[in-house]
Formats: structure tokens, sequence, C-alpha cells
């Protein structure tokens, strides 16, 4: 059974494929602040991979001229996070629990982090009332190199309600 992200997501694959990706990052944007701050793009957007790419830009960039630290980490958390949101059902919140990265090497260019979930992971997320999963998440450069290794372990727990 589809979530009301899942079903936002797929009444926005009916628009022309040029006006959907501004559509998600619109919608996405102004729903969490910080994405649209930083500037996000979700290029997928599925039940099982969430792809989003940060450009080096000013207003993300350190003092040595690639992507900032946190922004770097934004990318992996959004990513993983939005996979999460795609299944996770309604009347349960998610949090991330933790965010472990490893910066290992210095960044060139643009990032994409690709975040997947496994079907398992998606089952528990609707058989068991609160709980917490490691997604699986890939952040690389326009080099191709993964600058940060990173493991996001989110949690679930039920709706407050009120």
């Amino acid at each position: 059974m589809k979530n009301q992200l899942a079903k936002i997501v797929d009444k926005l694959q009916s628009k022309p494929k040029w006006l959907r990706g501004w559509l998600l990052d619109f919608a996405l944007g102004s729903t969490i602040k910080f994405i649209g701050t930083a500037g996000l793009h979700c290029e997928e957007l599925t039940q099982q991979r969430a792809c989003f790419l940060l450009k080096n830009r000013k207003k993300v960039r350190n003092h040595i001229g690639t992507v900032h630290a946190a922004a770097t980490s934004l990318v992996a958390e959004t990513a993983s996070g939005m996979v999460i949101g795609m299944n996770i059902p309604d009347d349960k919140t998610p949090v991330l629990k933790t965010m472990h990265i490893d910066y290992v090497k210095r960044s060139t260019g643009n990032l994409r982090a690709v975040a997947t979930i496994e079907q398992a992971q998606i089952e528990q997320l609707h058989q068991v009332e609160k709980g917490d999963t490691v997604i699986s998440v890939v952040v690389t450069d326009e080099a191709g190199v993964e600058p940060v290794e990173c493991q996001m372990t989110w949690a679930w727990v039920p709706k407050r309600r009120g």
C-alpha cells in the first residue's frame, strides 16, 4: 500500500518529463526548507531508490572550493530519508537516528547521493510499530570517486495523535 508521498510522486509521473523534476524539487524544497535552500535536485525517486544531486555552487562551498561537509551530509541524509519516506506508512514518523560519515577523499565538482532500500526493510516498516534500519547510501563526485563513506540509521515511531 502506497503512502501519501508515494502517491504524490506517482501523480507527478503523469506530467511532462521536462516539468516533473522541477515540480518534485519545488514540492520537496517547500516542505523541507533546507533542501530548497541548498538547491538539491531530485533525479530519481521510487520506492526502491532515491537519487539526489547537489551542484558545487558558491552557497554550498567550503574554504577550499569543494562542497562543504555539512552539505555533503545533507545530500546523503536526504537521499536516505526520501527512500524511507516513500515507504513508511502514513501513521508513522521517520526520524534520523544516527548518521555516520567518514570523509575519505577531497571531492571534485558536484555530488550525487543514491540510496536504496531492500524489500525486507520495507516489510519491517509496515509490520513493526517502531524500530530502526540502516539505509545504504553511496555518494559520488563528478570524477566517480566516493569522497565519503556513509551509514544512515533511520528509526520510525507511531505518529502522535492530537
